[in-house]
């Protein structure tokens, strides 16, 4: 095989990248609860019940102590509550204390993480019925019954709700851990809002982020993230009062005990504790920009439709959420962000109207959301719906739709196998540049081994060649707990201990540090390498970092064969040279193979220095591997 020669013109700019590359976060898989929001309670207010799913019940994930000699009942009670928005709570009556008598909350599943030496914050709510005050020992403790760690406090008498913290150091480590709380006299305790975080979370944030998992995802230097969802944000009631309601965004603000528990779409309870505050928090502690994603008053899972004379509300809805993030505290929703705790405007650019919906329903009802945004805040750039489809009928009227509307974006979905990402390389060469932009917003190829990942990485360089036309893109699912999967495949694999970085993962890292600001003219016989029958299943993209005064060359080589390689660069000052030379290297020998629990770091990036001889640089690229060059330009 001859020496497949590319050539970059670091002179000829064809395109800028702008914010391309981000991450879609949504509560599937026990993402947020059991996941990426750090409550280690399980049903901390006892709000689970059957709308969420068949098997749950307000006791689950409690377990009734009686241990020898003591006797107690406990039951679930809503009469007086401390927020009507969470009516239930925990009564335990304590008729004699024995060798011990309380609850037990075991976490999610198999259990708590609770690492030596680490402190823990415990929460609740509580009363007694008036006839004295009781003491409690909140214990940690392992699967065997076996305490690792204590603080004790005593419930004042009285039947006003009361809010009690202490703090609990393990002593020992375990990864099958549960919160025990032993009541330690007779009487009556009432007991709510039952809550236990690691002192370490992200950033050092209460009420925060697992700091592991939140770490990964800064890590990806992603310029967006959207969120909620989602099939989670349009697939339920249309009265925000319901347990199975459409996203409420409103909903999600404020104290934890305000916040009702909601049916997630994906078969679990979502406690919403991680709410739109925490959202729009955590972009910017990780400097993404955050991207929100509303319902449109309609769901299209069971066709439920708000009708014409009360899509004000929903509307407002949405002008609502741009005031809470940009407005100052002269504005009601400013005033509220700023009660909240962040003066600052949060400095939201996008917004999505929809997610994957099709349909009348939808077409009849977007283009209210998008004049009405555009008349208040015509600098938000409004991003519509193409449907769950990569082509057919429904995703051409979606594209209509966004058009007729002058929508700036249109998010397009699509899960394919590898076989279709290659052989749709060149899906975005004939989209016009002067139409909304591609917001490519869930995509994935079938599976997680290297393969799929060698995948992904080839097609990204067109997505990147065509950053005139897709604006915004983004991997989907970010994350999954092994324990509770929802959906395969996903970017990130965790339990209660441990967080793993697929192979996709690492695609996803690249391109994210590499971007670049400047697309480049990058061309192997005078066309741009694409895979073709002439290009050796070689498939590239280059950029300029202007920031970093970098020029960035990216190539996949998805043949089973190694690719003699000459990169020449083209159009250069008499004064540039090219130094610093580095080669960041993904491949693996085993197209099956991947990160996972069991083995965390089976394939990650390689990085080596690399020579170029002046202009060219000269190398020998491995069969399925993917590949990053870096050079200083100066």
């Amino acid at each position: 095989m001859g020496q497949s020669k590319i050539t970059v013109r670091p002179d000829r700019v064809t395109g800028q990248l702008g914010d391309l590359y981000g991450i879609f976060f949504e509560d599937l898989n026990h993402a947020a609860d059991g996941g990426l929001y750090a409550e280690m309670v399980q049903n901390r207010s006892f709000e689970f019940c059957a709308v969420d799913n068949p098997s749950y019940h307000p006791l689950m994930a409690w377990e009734k102590i009686e241990k020898k000699y003591s006797r107690m009942q406990w039951w679930i009670q809503d009469s007086h509550p401390y927020s009507r928005r969470n009516p239930h709570y925990l009564v335990c009556e304590i008729f004699e204390t024995g060798m011990g008598a309380g609850v037990r909350n075991t976490g999610f599943t198999p259990g708590m993480y609770l690492q030596k030496g680490e402190k823990y914050r415990f929460s609740c709510l509580a009363a007694t019925d008036g006839r004295g005050e009781l003491p409690l020992r909140l214990v940690l403790e392992n699967d065997e019954g076996r305490n690792l760690g204590q603080a004790d406090i005593v419930v004042s008498n009285g039947t006003v709700w009361n809010h009690y913290e202490a703090e609990i150091t393990a002593q020992e480590t375990t990864t099958a851990g549960n919160l025990s709380i032993y009541i330690d006299a007779v009487g009556r305790l009432y007991l709510d809002m039952v809550s236990l975080f690691p002192q370490k979370t992200f950033m050092q944030q209460r009420n925060g982020l697992r700091a592991d998992i939140a770490t990964l995802l800064a890590d990806l230097k992603p310029r967006f993230m959207r969120f909620p969802g989602g099939c989670l944000v349009h697939d339920g009631s249309i009265n925000a009062e319901d347990r199975d309601s459409l996203y409420r965004w409103k909903n999600t603000l404020g104290g934890l005990e305000g916040r009702p528990a909601r049916r997630n779409n994906w078969g679990y309870n979502q406690t919403l504790g991680l709410g739109y505050y925490e959202y729009f928090c955590f972009c910017e502690e990780i400097g993404a920009k955050p991207l929100p994603v509303l319902p449109a008053g309609y769901d299209p899972h069971h066709q439920r439709k708000v009708p014409f004379d009360q899509l004000d509300e929903w509307i407002q809805e949405a002008l609502d959420l741009i005031s809470f993030a940009n407005d100052d505290a002269s504005a009601q929703w400013g005033r509220i962000r700023c009660e909240l705790g962040h003066p600052e405007p949060f400095g939201l650019e996008y917004i999505g109207i929809g997610n994957e919906e099709v349909g009348e329903g939808f077409f009849e009802r977007y283009p209210y959301f998008h004049k009405a945004i555009k008349e208040k805040y015509p600098d938000i750039q409004i991003i519509a719906s193409s449907g769950p489809f990569a082509a057919g009928g429904e995703y051409e009227k979606g594209w209509n739709c966004a058009r007729s509307n002058h929508a700036d974006m249109v998010d397009e979905h699509y899960y394919m196998a590898p076989e279709w990402f290659l052989a749709n390389h060149h899906r975005y060469d004939s989209f016009d540049e002067n139409g909304p932009k591609v917001f490519l917003g869930e995509y994935a190829s079938w599976g997680n081994t290297w393969y799929n990942a060698l995948i992904e990485a080839s097609y990204m360089t067109g997505m990147e060649r065509n950053s005139e036309k897709v604006g915004l893109a983004c991997y989907a699912p970010l994350l999954c707990n092994v324990n509770y999967i929802n959906w395969k495949p996903d970017m990130i694999w965790f339990d209660n201990l441990n967080s793993v970085r697929t192979v996709s993962y690492y695609v996803q890292q690249l391109y994210g540090h590499h971007k670049g600001t400047n697309v480049l003219s990058l061309t192997m016989n005078k066309k741009p390498v694409t895979g073709a029958e002439d290009q050796n299943g070689l498939f590239a993209s280059a950029v300029y970092d202007k920031d970093k005064s970098e020029i960035i060359v990216k190539v996949a080589n998805t043949s089973d064969k190694v690719q003699p390689l000459s990169l020449k660069f083209e159009g250069l000052k008499k004064q540039d040279v090219l130094s610093d030379g580095r080669c960041i290297k993904l491949r693996s020998a085993d197209l099956d193979k991947d990160n996972t629990i069991e083995q965390p770091f089976a394939i990650q990036p390689q990085e080596t220095p690399v020579s170029i001889d002046g202009q060219v640089l000269n190398v020998e690229l491995e069969p399925k591997t993917f590949v990053v060059y870096i050079f200083k330009k100066g």
